[in-house]
Parts: structure tokens; sequence; C-alpha cells
């Protein structure tokens, strides 16, 4: 949905009105101080909501259809279908309400406010989200939504795998940490054996030629084969010590299981799990294979949660869009912090917008003064951010800022948003 054109007429005298034609994509309203910027926006929430006499509004639907609402102060309020030239006032009317555009999508005129009015205190408020957004944005969006949806996806068959198979999730974690630390003091006992075994016939063959040594060089001969003796009694005592840290490790995580033994672990909860060697390699296997794609999406984005960034994925893309838009001004003065949080969560708040209510109907963003308090140096950055976002919704700038006049007049010469000061005048009606 987006406004073509809002007309006020003053109820004292009909001819009085204020009118404001809107760009469809950015309009910024200059000049408005608090109360200006109070009544604008209850105005335009006004006009989609319970009949307002003297509250005109021309509207264009989201598949292209435009209309016009008319509340005249002294005769019967209708809405027009433009293009087809009829009365649709039936349609768009809910009861006593009268007609209410704002019914239709599950809302009523407080909601509709809260949800479509955006100030500077809100996207500070939404830093956090705005963080998420910023961090996901900058990524690779080629690899990272691949890296989501893995993640997901294997999630999801380990908790298949897992209830086919008798066990849990949870499972997982400690059976790999089983069978990870058993495979090691499997190979700690193996070397051990090796290393005991060798060591006793390096011992014996020394002792068996110390005796022949002996009696032909001398007893100097003995200490050499007391060396040897030694380094291979000491190599098969490290060896055995090392066997034993691993049966300890094991015993470790068979105690986390609630078994005393590798064999009493196959008896305890998981049995069925592991009782059969396919049904415990398709869970490990799904195990490890979620592993790895959570590793790999932790390389892209970090400690935020997969799920939620496929639930924003939208959101996310707008704002690796708008970031992509402001990559110049970015390179040649990059913003602080605060910039980059404010567009995130800019971009998450005109998303939640073009889903809105129970019709999903896009809906205008009413901008009040968000950038109140942004310095000079992030400015640009936010505004080229915000005429990116407006592409795919309408967006109403309200502000008093000069900084912002400014720079929309010189805009408006591209075409890419227009420039409006609200000012009485003396009008036929409304068109």
């Amino acid at each position: 949905m987006r406004f073509d054109r809002l007309v006020l007429s003053s109820l004292a005298a009909a001819d009085r009105q204020v009118a404001l034609a809107l760009h469809p994509d950015l309009t910024v309203v200059t000049g408005l101080g608090p109360l200006e910027r109070a009544g604008l926006v209850s105005d335009l929430v006004g006009s989609l909501g319970p009949s307002r006499p003297g509250v005109h509004v021309e509207l264009r639907a989201d598949d292209g259809r435009r209309f016009a609402i008319f509340r005249p102060a002294d005769d019967v309020h209708r809405v027009v279908d433009v293009d087809g030239r009829r009365d649709v006032t039936e349609d768009f009317t809910d009861g006593a309400n009268g007609i209410d555009l704002l019914a239709r999508a599950g809302l009523d005129e407080r909601e509709a406010r809260r949800a479509l009015c955006v100030t500077a205190e809100d996207l500070t408020g939404e830093a956090t989200d705005g963080e998420r957004l910023q961090r996901l944005a900058a990524a690779d969006q080629q690899e990272l939504w691949p890296a989501a949806e893995a993640v997901v996806r294997h999630g999801v068959q380990l908790e298949q795998v897992a209830t086919e198979v008798g066990g849990q999730v949870e499972d997982a974690e400690v059976i790999a940490s089983i069978e990870e630390r058993h495979e090691r003091f499997e190979q700690a006992q193996e070397e051990s054996e090796r290393v005991r075994r060798a060591t006793f016939l390096i011992a014996g063959i020394a002792a068996l030629l110390s005796f022949p040594l002996v009696r032909l060089v001398g007893d100097l001969v003995v200490v050499p084969l007391a060396v040897i003796a030694g380094a291979a009694v000491v190599a098969s005592f490290v060896t055995w010590r090392r066997s034993e840290r691993a049966r300890t490790a094991e015993a470790e995580a068979l105690e986390v299981a609630g078994a005393t033994s590798y064999l009493g672990f196959h008896l305890q909860r998981v049995n069925s799990l592991l009782g059969s060697d396919l049904g415990r390699q398709r869970f490990l296997a799904a195990a490890q294979a979620h592993r790895d794609a959570l590793a790999r999406w932790r390389e892209l984005a970090g400690d935020v949660p997969a799920e939620w960034a496929i639930d924003h994925r939208r959101a996310v893309e707008a704002s690796a869009v708008a970031t992509s838009q402001t990559l110049a001004f970015a390179e040649r003065d990059r913003p602080d912090g605060r910039a980059g949080e404010t567009v995130g969560a800019l971009v998450a708040r005109l998303e939640s917008l073009r889903r809105l209510g129970d019709t999903e109907e896009c809906f205008p963003a009413l901008l009040d003064e968000p950038f109140s308090g942004v310095d000079d140096r992030d400015l640009p950055t936010l505004l080229e951010a915000l005429v990116s976002a407006s592409r795919h919704q309408q967006v109403v700038l309200l502000t008093d800022d000069p900084r912002i006049g400014g720079w929309a007049s010189a805009e408006a010469l591209t075409g890419s948003l227009a420039v409006c000061s609200l000012q009485p005048a003396v009008a036929a009606g409304p068109r």
C-alpha cells in the first residue's frame, strides 16, 4: 500500500485545505516541529482507520489498484475505485466504524500508529537486532543462506534419526565423547602392549648378553646394557601411564552417561541406539553433519542463530542492499558503531511493515525525526540507506532538521524523492 495524496479539509471552512502529494518511494516533509509531526502522523494513520471527517486520501494497493477515500464533513463518506470508476465503499466498511482499512488488516488505530511510526528512540531500542542484521548483511549472501539452510536441515535430520533409533538429540555429544575417548583408550592400550613387548625383548636381550660380554670385555660393559634396560623400563612405564589416563577419561565420559563400563554404557538408556552398529553410525553421522554445518555457519555469522537469520532473511537481504548502496560512503568515511546499528534497526523496522496484519499488506513507514542526535559524519550513510530501503516500500520522513532538508532538496532533483512543506491553501476541494 502507498499513499498518493492526502488532503485535510478544515471543518470550519470547506475551501481551506492542506494537500500533501507523496512520492511512491520517499517523501521528506520539512519544517515540522514536534507537534506538527505528531499531528501529521495521526492524520496519515487516521486516514486508514475509522472515518475521520475532513480527511481524504488517495491510495495505491500492492496489486496496483488505486482508491480514493472521500470523507466530507456534511456528506456520505465513500471509497471510489479510481481505475474502475465505481463506488466500492461496502468493500471497505467495517460495521459501525464506517470506512476502516486498518480493521481489514486486523489492526486498530493505536496498534497501527505504534507499528507505522518510527522515532529515534525506536531505532535505539532495536539496536540488538540491528547488530545481528548488520553482521549478516556484511557476510557473503551467496554463502550465508546455504549455510543457514544446512544448519536447519541437518538439525531436523538429527532429530529424525534420534527418534527413529530411540535416542535423543542430547545423546549425540555424550555418545561421541565416549566413542572418541574409548578409541583413544584402545589406541593407548595397543601402543602400551607394543612398547611392553619391545622393552621386555630389549631388556631380555641385554640381560642375556651381559654374561658373555662381561667375561670377554670386562665389567664396564654392564653400564651401557643397564642403561638400555633402564630406558626400556621407563618407556614401558610411560606408555602404561598414557593408557591409564585414557582409561580414566573414558570412565569420566561413561559416568556422565550413567554407566560404569563401556559394556554397561551399551545397556543404558540408549541401548536401543548403540545395540545396533547401523543405528549408532547413523546417529553419529547425523550429529557430525550438524556440527560441521554449525561450524561453517559460525564462521560466517558468529553467534547469530541460523533459525533467527532465516526468520529475518528479507530484512537481512534488504540490509545487504542498503550496505552495498552506502559502500562508497563507508569506504570514504567509515561510520562508527552507532550508524551501523541504526541502519540495521531501521531496515528491521521497515521489514516488519511489509507483511503487516492479517492481509499481509505492505504499509508505508512514517519516520518522525528518526536521526536526531546523529552526527554530520554518519548522517549521509543513514540517508542513503533510507533511499535504498524506500525502493521496496513507501517512506514518509517528517523532520525539522535543516541538514536533512538541504540533502532532500538536492536529491529531489534526481527524482528519487519528493520534498514537501505543508502550507494551508484555498482550494475547491479534493480531486
